[in-house]
């Protein structure tokens, strides 16, 4: 039996360039979107065993839309495929619950590897950029030289603040509430005598925490 998958990118040579990249293997596309309205539609329609989305569609913001599509299709896997190399973009993936993060440079061999993997629930691909990230995204511990009155936790959000990530994208990625995230931020900013998420991903990004 075919594994499904639904391809989801503004370009419809990349959504047709899709299709014939997995013509006479295990995989079928099932329906293609160019935006996150069709996207979570069709997904709940098909319920497709994995989605493959670009990082940026017609309407919106694909990252955001990987949290509708598990709402909408609780067992579909999404793997962002995307021509961004963007530590940011791969930190906000790994929150929203991404099982990979290939760049449109993969070979054929890459993608199905990846997509197998995201069916089969396993960690991510060696070439996808996602493995890294998320565990940099997961260390709560200081460099040992480094003279930081953070506790872990609150380093650990000041990371994910570098990263780029909202405090809803913080608190999916630690598992906690987004009030718990508030105030690791509010502790975060007030021992380090710094203003803002600003200053504070500056700073990380000076004294090597991120």
């Amino acid at each position: 039996m075919a594994i499904t998958v639904l391809v989801a990118d503004d370009h419809e040579v990349i959504r047709r360039g899709v299709e014939v990249l997995l013509e006479s293997s295990h995989f079928r596309v099932v329906a293609s979107a160019a935006t996150v309205a069709q996207l979570v539609r069709l997904a709940r329609k098909h319920q497709p065993d994995v989605v493959l989305l670009d990082v940026r569609l017609g309407d919106g913001d694909g990252l955001d839309a990987i949290r509708r599509v598990r709402s909408a299709a609780p067992k579909t896997r999404s793997i962002v495929f995307s021509a961004f190399d963007n530590p940011t973009y791969v930190a906000r993936a790994v929150a929203a619950g991404a099982s990979d993060y290939l760049l449109k440079t993969a070979d054929r061999d890459t993608l199905l590897a990846a997509l197998d993997n995201a069916v089969a629930d396993g960690p991510p691909t060696r070439i996808g950029m996602l493995r890294s990230v998320a565990a940099s995204m997961t260390k709560r511990d200081a460099p040992g030289d480094a003279n930081v009155p953070l506790t872990p936790r609150e380093l650990q959000t000041l990371r994910l603040i570098a990263m780029g990530l909202s405090n809803r994208e913080i608190a999916d990625t630690m598992g906690i509430s987004v009030e718990t995230v508030k105030e690791h931020v509010q502790n975060m900013l007030r021992k380090t005598s710094l203003h803002d998420r600003t200053q504070a991903a500056v700073w990380a990004l000076r004294n090597g925490l991120a």
